[in-house]
């Protein structure tokens, strides 16, 4: 599988890209016009890169459109360069020098792949391409007979080439192939009977009743994972994540060292064991506030349907006007070219300029009206989402008020338990042993109030940051969503307006041409 190097390697730039992309283009007129005007890479859907001696993929970013991409015959020694070929669905990397399956991450509309003749060893990295249907690994060095297993979840996968590979000179290949990928209809190049098939599964019938059973409870937990996942998303869009548990007040004892020591004086114990639920039922309070507000948010951004059903009432409308005057246009242009006098010929190309100047103003008419009723309703949703927003935050500080009530109450309690047991030691009446790192907090009372202090403040602090983080994220959601919906909007409203002029400008050109011809004839 050694390449000859008949030529010096290749690389991919613009020069390489930009011929190949006008050798393979449209012929003709069209192709005159795409010579002319060039063409985007983004609007490519088709590119043959073939006996082009490339050594490495480059420079296909712009290539967004790409569907179908032919690398064979070249020198290419690592799949890299196809992040952005998202819409890909046939790609072919087949005669190169390959050593692994890699950079395909992002492909996840293939649906054919081929890497026949490469030096892969191994079939892994390809769990993304969830749509594979047809895959290509002829003509490599797959030896194990386990890399098959791998193929089981593509569960679209109907093609399979393993041929030329150490693994298909196994006396039980086929048989471990139709037994381990009973979906699969060709095996390198050949359909695969129903007979064999089942023969196939009597014989590894205990084998894969096994694996079955491993892969069912390996699927029950990607599925729990999956679901504990799109929940945690949930709670995140509710900015109320991890605020149905202990979470918080956990991460105040996190890194509070000085209170790990202090847990250990008598009657702390018992202060503990309230302090804990107190603070978890606040905490749970504003989760289920949070998620009924996000509730209500979701149902203000119900208004996006008005907003669409308004656009395309007023679309409908500009159809029948421009379908009305498509009508008249034909005859009038018919009637102009039938006209033999001039002066008739003048007369009706002024009542046919009025009649593009009045569709024209229809049109933008129509657009003004629709500006008008977007700006109304955007403002009104605007001035309800801020007004959402505002009261969540305002009630959510509430709530976080009252956990840091609880942290002051706690701590003077602390504290009083603290300088008590001090007063105890200075007396010689303290009757509890207390380990050595909890004693030298006693030295004196600054040494004590300050241990106390320290704890108090981390506390606080993880309240405060908490409080923050959650006021700034709904803060920040809150403008990010009323900028891009003003500027969907400017957006919109400057295509239309652009539509409607080249609209206009395309009939009277039209009208201009014709005449000039008339007038000339």
């Amino acid at each position: 599988m050694n390449r000859l190097y008949d030529m010096e390697p290749r690389v991919m730039d613009d020069d390489m890209l930009k011929l190949a992309v006008g050798e393979q283009g449209p012929r003709e007129e069209a192709g005159q016009l795409a010579k002319q005007e060039g063409i985007l890479f983004k609007d490519v859907v088709s590119l043959q890169l073939d006996f082009q001696n490339i050594l490495r993929i480059d420079n296909l970013w712009q290539f967004e459109s790409l569907q179908k991409l032919q690398l064979d015959n070249n020198i290419i020694e690592k799949i890299e360069g196809l992040e952005n070929l998202t819409r890909l669905v046939w790609l072919d990397l087949s005669f190169n020098n390959i050593e692994a399956i890699e950079g395909l991450d992002t492909l996840v509309n293939l649906e054919d792949l081929s890497l026949f003749n490469n030096r892969i060893s191994k079939i892994d990295s390809l769990d993304a391409l969830v749509k594979l249907q047809v895959l290509s690994l002829g003509n490599n060095h797959i030896g194990n007979m386990m890399n098959i297993i791998y193929l089981r979840r593509f569960k679209a996968l109907r093609t399979l080439s393993l041929s030329g590979n150490p693994v298909a000179e196994d006396e039980d290949y086929k048989m471990f192939i139709c037994a381990y990928l009973p979906d699969l209809v060709y095996l390198d190049f050949r359909r695969l009977d129903d007979h064999m098939k089942e023969l196939a599964e009597m014989k590894h019938q205990y084998s894969i009743d096994e694996l079955k059973h491993r892969e069912n409870l390996m699927q029950a937990r990607l599925e729990d994972e999956q679901a504990r996942r799109e929940e945690l998303e949930e709670h995140k869009a509710a900015f109320v994540e991890q605020l149905n548990g202990t979470f918080l007040f956990d991460s105040m004892y996190a890194e509070d060292v000085e209170g790990s020591k202090l847990s250990h004086l008598p009657g702390v114990g018992e202060l503990l064991e309230a302090y804990p639920d107190k603070f978890v039922i606040i905490c749970l309070n504003i989760f289920e506030y949070g998620l009924k507000q996000q509730e209500k948010r979701k149902a203000e951004l119900d208004f996006m349907e008005c907003v669409q059903e308004a656009i395309q009432e007023n679309q409908e409308q500009g159809k029948l006007k421009i379908a009305k005057f498509e009508e008249k246009h034909l005859l009038s242009l018919n009637a102009i070219r039938e006209e033999s006098e001039l002066s008739s010929i003048e007369t009706k190309i002024v009542e046919y300029s009025e009649d593009i100047t009045e569709l024209f103003n229809v049109l933008m008419t129509l657009e003004m009206q629709l500006v008008e009723q977007l700006e109304e309703t955007i403002n009104m949703f605007e001035r309800n989402i801020i007004d959402l927003v505002g009261l969540f935050v305002e009630n959510v500080q509430s709530l976080m008020a009252q956990c840091r009530d609880l942290e002051n109450h706690h701590h003077e309690k602390l504290l009083e338990i603290a300088i008590n047991i001090l007063e105890k030691i200075v007396k010689g009446e303290m009757d509890e042993d207390l380990p050595d790192d909890v004693r030298s907090l006693f030295v004196d009372k600054d040494t004590i109030v300050n241990a106390v202090g320290a704890s108090h403040d981390i506390h606080l602090l993880k309240i405060d940051n908490r409080e923050d983080e959650l006021v700034t994220r709904v803060n920040s959601w809150c403008t990010h969503l009323l900028d891009k919906i003003h500027k969907d909007e400017i957006m919109r409203n400057r295509k239309r307006v652009k539509e409607i002029n080249q609209y206009v400008d395309h009939v009277q050109s039209e009208l201009d041409s014709l005449e000039c011809g008339d007038l000339l004839d």
